[in-house]
């Protein structure tokens, strides 16, 4: 049995495009990290700073989104999501899986907060040279490992849809709104984002935001 554990339009809604796009059963269960306290401190047992997304396979508990993708990708190696061992690819899917926890995620989130920082202050440097590099790369590369698309796209498309149009904070660029024309189309992109917003509207968080417009 695959669990799931999962807040609506949050940083784990890239695991659950991803879970669609392996085609394997499934179960969600919803943590609501935006309630009165955040998370429920039972689920410190899953995840010790109660933050998502995580699974647990069979008792086996991974949590951090990289970890879940390279993961995944490999039990479930038939869906084709991440390149084996020994193939030229793998070096870059592992790169870019990381590189969107470790430096993408903290260095808008940074930007986000106004927090003013020297590129050596910090392991995941400077807003700026993270912004080039990602574009550079996908002026270059259909996909971030090249001419297939991976697990990997999951995290980076995802994390620059998210900052771009929805934080404003990732400037609007033609190689980043071309990237995301090219990926967010897929099947299994469109069936998440509908049950994510399924989800989403079960919380009163949410609830309220949507009565209130």
């Amino acid at each position: 049995m695959l669990t799931f554990y999962h807040a609506p339009w949050s940083r784990s809604s890239s695991v659950l495009w991803l879970l669609e796009e392996l085609g394997t059963a499934y179960r969600t269960e919803i943590v609501d990290i935006r309630g009165d306290g955040g998370a429920p401190e039972t689920y410190r047992a899953i995840q010790p700073n109660k933050k998502v997304p995580a699974i647990d396979h069979d008792g086996t508990i991974v949590t951090e989104r990289a970890a879940i993708s390279i993961y995944l990708g490999d039990v479930f190696a038939e869906a084709g999501l991440a390149p084996a061992i020994g193939d030229p690819r793998r070096a870059a899917y592992l790169k870019w899986l990381v590189y969107a926890d470790a430096v993408f995620d903290p260095a808008v989130s940074a930007r986000a907060h106004g927090l003013a920082y020297g590129s050596n202050d910090y392991s995941f440097g400077t807003f700026e040279d993270l912004v080039a590099h990602v574009e550079r790369h996908l002026s270059l590369n259909e996909y971030v490992c090249g001419d297939a698309f991976t697990a990997a796209d999951i995290q980076i498309g995802s994390t620059i849809g998210y900052t771009m149009d929805m934080m404003k904070i990732l400037p609007e660029r033609p190689a980043f709104r071309a990237y995301l024309d090219r990926i967010g189309t897929r099947p299994a992109a469109e069936v998440a984002g509908e049950k994510d917003r399924e989800m989403a509207m079960r919380l009163p968080f949410f609830q309220k935001q949507s009565a209130g417009r």
